[in-house]
């Protein structure tokens, strides 16, 4: 197994990372088997664990699959989302890290997290007072690095200079989506965290399993994750157009599309670790079997003539894009000043 530094923080990573959202309530709700996935994933050298406080029991299933071994693996989770009805058992203010912390402390099992990440931005909480308080936990020791997730290259770029300016800790890496469909990120976010020193950690490779080969154009496409409320993605004609290349191409080279997807992710020199969320052992017995790929120059080449560089071909449904976009007022002026006379 080959390793990678974390940004500047010294850790060494594994290209792949266990994504674990989906072993818990939200995927896979048989206990046992997340924990065999996770030590699965352990035993074939893969030692980043990420998880998130919003993912159901998913940090409860990674204590258990981590008693131990905890010392074997860079955990992460991550806080922001709303975890129950609570108005403010959700968001970056000091008043709920403080408490999110203890709370994932609690379920992980575990004195220290390696690894702790905002998971959204939070346009109602100042960065500084969300800095502060991570910077406390830091020296506290309950963790060792922050991050963030989905920040825009603006964001990034004021986080660290809030950090720079009052002393406070730094967000060491980004969590951005990322995918041979999903490629914004090449223009701004990769350039902007290699600029910073920091490690990227890139979600949904597989596109939210639009990359597994098993939704296809002119296909009904209906199975577990296609029929959730929103995922509208799987059903992109656009999407499932460059998909059909993209199978043409594996086959060409005879690997499987997933292996593909895979190690496109981890051939841009900006990231670190790509995250991969099985739902079953089959599912990551097929990622770990593809895990010796590395693609050539053709290939890539190839890639970007499918999907260009810097582009995407749509979009999924659950990325973040932020109130500028999701909030219709925000975009809007007012009726009344809609005019031009």
């Amino acid at each position: 197994m080959q390793y990678r530094t974390l940004g500047r923080t010294g850790i060494k990573v594994t290209p792949y990372a266990l994504g674990a959202m989906m072993l818990g309530s939200l995927g896979n709700p048989d206990r046992d088997q997340g924990v065999a996935i996770v030590r699965r994933a352990l035993d074939a050298g893969i030692n980043v664990v990420d998880t998130a406080d919003r993912y159901g029991d998913s940090e409860e299933v990674v204590g258990i699959a981590l008693k131990g071994r905890r010392d074997e693996v860079v955990l992460a989770t991550k806080f922001w989302g709303p975890v129950d009805d609570d108005v403010n058992h959700r968001g970056a203010s000091r008043r709920w890290i403080m408490q999110a912390v203890e709370r994932s402390l609690r379920r992980l099992q575990t004195d220290h997290i390696d690894l702790y990440q905002l998971h959204r931005p939070d346009p109602d909480t100042d960065i500084d007072e969300t800095l502060s308080a991570l910077t406390d936990l830091v020296r506290q020791g309950k963790v060792h690095a922050i991050g963030s997730s989905s920040m825009r290259g603006s964001e990034i770029v004021e986080a660290q200079g809030v950090s720079e300016r009052r002393g406070f800790e730094r967000f060491r890496t980004e969590q951005p989506n990322y995918s041979i469909l999903d490629r914004e990120i090449e223009r701004e976010i990769l350039p902007v965290t290699q600029r910073y020193g920091m490690g990227t950690l890139v979600y949904s490779p597989l596109a939210g399993g639009t990359l597994t080969g098993r939704y296809r154009a002119g296909q009904a496409n209906d199975n577990f994750r296609s029929t959730r409320t929103g995922m509208r993605h799987f059903r992109d004609e656009r999407r499932l157009a460059a998909v059909e290349e993209l199978v043409t191409l594996a086959d060409d080279l005879g690997v499987a599309l997933t292996h593909l997807a895979m190690a496109f992710a981890i051939a841009h020199p900006g990231v670190t670790s790509a995250i991969a969320g099985p739902r079953t052992m089959e599912q990551l017995d097929d990622t770990l079997a593809g895990m010796d790929l590395a693609l050539s120059d053709e290939v890539l080449d190839r890639i970007d003539r499918i999907v260009p560089p810097g582009e995407s071909i749509g979009a999924m449904d659950m990325v973040y894009r932020g109130p500028e976009v999701a909030d219709a007022t925000r975009r809007r002026r007012p009726a009344e000043q809609r005019s031009a006379g």
